[in-house]
């Protein structure tokens, strides 16, 4: 469970964060967006307990991370933006470095380091991490940020950079981390479709302060509705005056959006008693990318 009130923070007179409230309170992946200088980094950064906010209260999993980073930390993966790893080890050496901060036995860094690597479909062979591409560097991150098996995890744009393949595996392994219903994971990116795709809730962030808060269907009832995309054949072009407003064509065929379903309805009937005939309709509901362009910078 995470509960924000009134987090504040001030940069010599810069307010980065001003007065953001939110609640999380079940597993699950929730994501944090907005524009560039929105808040983003510094809530994260205050959630990974590695800056104090100015004010307000933060808590998380019944511990009070303003009070207690430290506490707060041990139930704590992060993953920052940049893989930044020691590049003279092998991944055996720097996933038992950390496994040995937290605490774990020989048996239990062994087992977890094979176990990970594996899920991660990570296979080092003898290269030390400096030789990894930077896919492979942010698996061994992603790895090393799961080795205590902590509760709360804060991962900070996990794929930017890499190439399609690779971001989609990490997606597809973050969604499955979900779907074992134990972890809470804070997914900062800048790829919005993943974003969309695979968090229960989002956060919208604009200039410091809480913009919109909900899952996908409270998002698009806030920010609009569905709309149509048609397209058809009508020979007739004077029996779309006062039915449609702007449209375009191409070879013949006729496109245009509609935004609700009665102007739907009235347009498919207007084509088929005008001879026409509909050859495509798709609904189209706003993306999170849509809801950033309505409200600016």
């Amino acid at each position: 469970m995470i509960r924000a009130q009134s987090l504040v923070k001030d940069f010599d007179g810069f307010t980065a964060l001003d007065g953001v409230d939110f609640e999380f309170d079940k597993p699950g992946i929730f994501g944090i967006i907005g524009h560039n200088g929105a808040g983003k980094t510094t809530l994260l950064k205050i959630m990974s307990g590695l800056i104090k906010p100015t004010s307000g209260e933060l808590e998380i999993n019944g511990v009070d991370v303003v009070r207690h980073p430290d506490l707060h930390k041990r139930t704590l993966g992060y993953l920052p933006e940049e893989s930044r790893l020691y590049e003279n080890m092998n991944v055996w050496s720097y996933l038992a470095f950390f496994g040995e901060i937290y605490g774990l036995s020989d048996e239990e860094i062994r087992k977890k380091s094979r176990e990970l690597l594996s899920k991660l479909k990570l296979d080092p062979g003898d290269k030390k991490m400096g030789e990894f591409s930077k896919g492979m560097k942010r698996k061994a991150a992603i790895a090393r940020s799961l080795m205590h098996d902590p509760s709360f995890l804060v991962y900070d744009e996990p794929t930017s950079g890499l190439d399609p393949m690779t971001s989609r595996y990490i997606s597809e392994f973050l969604r499955e981390i979900k779907d074992e219903g134990e972890k809470t994971i804070i997914l900062s990116a800048h790829n919005l479709y993943q974003v969309e795709e695979i968090c229960d809730r989002v956060l919208i962030l604009r200039r410091g302060k809480t913009l919109a808060l909900g899952d996908m269907d409270e998002l698009r009832s806030k920010f609009g509705s569905v709309s149509y995309e048609i397209e058809f054949v009508l020979d007739d072009r004077d029996l779309l005056e006062g039915v449609i407003g702007d449209y375009s064509e191409s070879a013949g065929i006729i496109s245009a959006t509609v935004e609700d379903v009665d102007d739907l309805s009235n347009l498919t009937n207007v084509v088929a008693k005008g001879g026409g005939r509909v050859k495509k309709i798709e609904s189209h509901y706003p993306s999170l990318e849509d809801m950033l362009v309505m409200i600016g910078e």
